[in-house]
């Protein structure tokens, strides 16, 4: 069977007692249709880059998936008319990631933003040690054009 990744949010209002039985009937509807659910992370109460349905918080909750396409087509649907869910989004995966998902690994995991100055950084170049020798220039391969005419003027003088 296919693997999937499914992300929903559910409202800011609702508690994380409601979000775990959400959670349990959106399960339920997975085993139902002959998948199963492979892992479930509850991310917590997270801010919204933007409002949604005048809410700017959600609880994030990311399930992965061993199901046929038409039971993922089935839990969209229950969650596109369920009045708590904000967003939902199901990608198909090769295989699924071992361990915590990079949201719910610490920060130093992840790699910061800032050095020890405070100064803005990226991640990857945070973490790359500096280059001390730059590279020489390469002289001209001989078969190029611009080493032949340059070969033709010396010989020229």
């Amino acid at each position: 069977m296919p693997l999937y990744e499914h992300v929903f949010i559910a409202r800011q209002d609702v508690s994380g007692a409601q979000v775990d039985q959400m959670v349990e009937a959106f399960t339920g509807v997975v085993e139902s249709g002959g998948g199963k659910v492979v892992g479930t992370e509850s991310w917590g109460l997270r801010n919204l880059a933007y409002r949604i349905k005048k809410n700017r918080k959600g609880h994030y909750v990311m399930m992965n998936l061993d199901a046929p396409s038409d039971v993922v087509v089935e839990l969209e649907r229950q969650q596109r008319i369920h009045d708590d869910i904000l967003r939902y989004l199901t990608l198909r995966v090769d295989e699924h990631e071992e361990g915590p998902s990079i949201m719910m690994r610490g920060r130093k995991e992840r790699g910061s933003r800032r050095d020890d100055d405070g100064d803005e950084k990226p991640a990857a170049a945070a973490s790359e040690a500096p280059a001390t020798e730059k590279p020489a220039e390469e002289a001209p391969a001989a078969d190029t054009p611009a080493a032949k005419s340059a070969g033709s003027k010396e010989e020229a003088e």
